[in-house]
């Protein structure tokens, strides 16, 4: 290596964009002003599309950190396909609509639209629009992901139950040993408790197999 290479600075890699969207939408001159709004904000349009099926498939294959949909397709409705990327592949939409009314506003809400602005288009209210659909939508897959392990830890809790109520029969148990002997044997074993449970209420005879004291 010579000096001069030696002493040539390393260029710095280039910071990831503040987001990657999808645009779909057939009016060229707000696609561009999208695009223009999206990268003032340091973000890229991944790609665009003018009609929801060609939409779809760039979504499908982008998997944007959100997609910028107009409601007036040429192949269809954009709320319908707003809905069907919420169902296929779930992103952040921010819904384009020329008219701001509250039909319109109310089924892009049940569509899973996570936010909604009017057309013509400003681009100072593009960027919070999408970090507003962006939080929106992460806080709600937060409360899906709690609800489901919510939902989890009771069934999980029922099994339990029902497997000590079935030794509590079967041997004789009070409530506490029935317990006890389901938490031992399932240390012992080193598998989840509610695992066990499931193998008693399968059938399984602790007590033959754990040693009833």
């Amino acid at each position: 290596m010579t000096a001069a290479a030696a002493s040539e600075p390393t260029a710095s890699p280039s910071p990831p964009p503040r987001w990657r969207i999808v645009v779909i939408d057939d009016h060229l001159p707000s696609r561009t002003l999208v695009r223009a709004a999206v990268t003032r904000a340091g973000g890229v349009v991944a790609a665009e599309a003018d009609t929801a099926s060609a939409g779809l498939d760039l979504v499908a294959r982008e998997r944007p950190d959100a997609a910028v949909i107009a409601v007036g397709l040429p192949d269809g409705d954009g709320i319908d396909a707003a809905a069907e990327v919420e169902r296929r592949y779930p992103c952040p939409v921010v819904v384009l609509t020329s008219h701001a009314d509250p039909d319109v506003i109310e089924r892009a809400r049940r569509a899973g639209a996570m936010a909604y602005l009017v057309k013509p288009l400003r681009q100072e209210e593009l960027a919070p629009a999408i970090e507003l659909a962006i939080a929106r939508f992460a806080e709600l897959a937060r409360a899906g992901r709690e609800a489901a392990t919510l939902r989890r830890a009771l069934e999980d809790r029922k099994t339990i139950e029902r497997a000590k109520g079935l030794l509590m029969d079967r041997l004789g148990l009070t409530e506490a040993t029935a317990f006890r002997l389901l938490q031992k044997s399932a240390m012992d074993r080193r598998t989840p408790i509610v695992a066990l449970a499931e193998r008693v209420l399968a059938g399984e005879d602790l007590a033959a197999s754990s040693g009833r004291r």
